[in-house]
């Protein structure tokens, strides 16, 4: 890949101190090789004149459906239950490799453009080959896995999962899969959320998440139905019969968790659960609001993610960092979710809930070179003098500030340009693919 200079730039590290410098960043194949004021040009080095711009870290997002950007604007103004069982559901049941293919590359387009790097992603049942396969030419670094359902009311018949077709399917793509490109790509065993598994295929994911050391990814306590179905056919708590079975560990990374009680906390932070919280999709579907000042206050691994696109309805950090930290304030008073922890969360918290904080979510000597490059010259942004520049991106910026991407250590995007995705051809097949998937359902507008 080469070496590749960023100059002039403002520099927001995100190390233990939290650094704000300006200077030059040198990158060499895939890792950041130097951070410093006036670094010398090298004999064949790619230059980029950031003269006037801000450098951040990737943003890592924890909680994302790439399966389900196709259906965005599909299904507005549902609850949860009533979300997957008449919209998501018999969409997803009505994929074919084609339209998961382009579902995942419109999304991966949405999140390099906003500057995330890092994504952790959920499938459907099935195609997920396809989902990957776009994950592998876009260059995002990702976690994913196939989602994995066998049991459930009002499921469409093709997403009804026999247990051990489920287990091998999903052993079949990690060991496929698995350490793509470097570790570029990662498995994450996916079951959907206790509702749609049965405990004997939850007791096999979590012997074979010890077996290949790979996360758990899935949802838990997003709606307050859900939970008491939860109780109804368990006797417990989501929180508590995960513990249970012996998933609640540093391993597993659970989307939502508005409804948490004092013992699932306790059990969260005892076990080194990581949550990603997703306020857009939290209030879109009318879920409720979760206590993420009470969860910093104890100490628990915190990162944000956008979830899917119908129930958000886009990709954008930008949008869930303002969301996570104004939703709080009007109860927890003005300070609560301040923009460092908020952009702690996007950066180096996300890293954290995957688990290479020591590779990715800082800008560092040594790290992983995934990086945003923000132009904070405009209306919307002024005045910048004596201003916090974290305060400035998380309040004030938009998606539409980042000029470029880089992941990996090769420049993904552009002055806005994507170099390894077709915008106009994902954007017609899009369209193309949507009214397929239509025709397969009953669902209109």
């Amino acid at each position: 890949m080469g070496s590749l200079l960023i100059k002039n730039a403002q520099i927001v590290t995100m190390n233990a101190r939290e650094d704000i410098v300006t200077g030059d960043v040198r990158i060499q194949d895939d890792l950041i090789h130097a951070i410093g004021p006036d670094l010398q040009p090298i004999p064949d080095e790619t230059i980029i004149d950031a003269t006037g711009r801000t450098v951040i870290p990737g943003f890592v997002q924890t909680h994302i459906h790439l399966c389900q950007t196709l259906f965005r604007g599909k299904a507005d103004d549902l609850e949860l239950l009533d979300w997957l069982k008449k919209r998501i559901w018999p969409l997803e049941a009505a994929h074919d490799q084609e339209s998961i293919y382009y579902s995942a590359m419109l999304g991966i387009g949405e999140l390099i453009q906003s500057g995330t790097t890092t994504i952790v992603d959920m499938e459907t049942v099935h195609h997920t080959d396809y989902a990957f396969q776009a994950i592998a030419e876009s260059g995002i670094r990702a976690l994913s896995g196939k989602v994995m359902m066998d049991k459930g009311d009002e499921v469409p018949l093709p997403l009804q999962e026999n247990t051990w077709n489920s287990l091998q399917q999903s052993v079949d793509l990690l060991e496929k899969w698995n350490g793509f490109d470097n570790g570029r790509i990662q498995y994450a065993f996916s079951p959907r959320f206790v509702i749609s598994c049965t405990e004997a295929l939850l007791r096999e994911v979590q012997k074979l998440s010890a077996q290949y050391e790979a996360k758990v990814h899935t949802h838990a306590s997003e709606n307050q139905h859900e939970i008491q179905i939860v109780q109804a056919e368990t006797g417990m708590r989501n929180v508590v019969y995960l513990d249970h079975l012996g998933l609640a560990n540093e391993r597993l990374i659970l989307a939502h968790c508005i409804w948490l009680d004092a013992e699932e906390k306790r059990i969260i932070r005892e076990r080194g659960v990581h949550v990603s919280h997703c306020p857009g999709s939290n209030l879109k579907l009318a879920s409720g609001i979760a206590d993420t000042p009470g969860m910093l206050e104890l100490d628990i691994s915190l990162s944000l993610g956008a979830d899917g696109a119908p129930c958000n309805n886009n990709l954008d950090m930008f949008n869930e960092m303002r969301l996570a930290a104004l939703i709080q304030k009007p109860v927890h008073g003005p300070t609560a979710m301040n923009a460092r922890s908020v952009f702690r969360m996007a950066t180096i918290g996300g890293a954290r809930a995957v688990g290479l904080e020591k590779q990715i979510g800082s800008l560092e000597l040594g790290k992983k070179a995934d990086m945003a490059i923000l132009n904070l010259n405009n209306f919307h942004m002024y005045p910048s003098f004596d201003v916090d520049p974290i305060s400035r991106i998380v309040y004030s910026a938009t998606r539409a500030d980042v000029e470029t991407t880089i992941i990996n250590g090769k420049i993904i995007m552009e002055n806005g340009k994507m170099r390894t995705i077709n915008k106009d051809v994902i954007l017609h097949e899009a369209n193309r693919s949507i009214q397929r998937l239509l025709k397969r359902t009953a669902i209109s507008r």
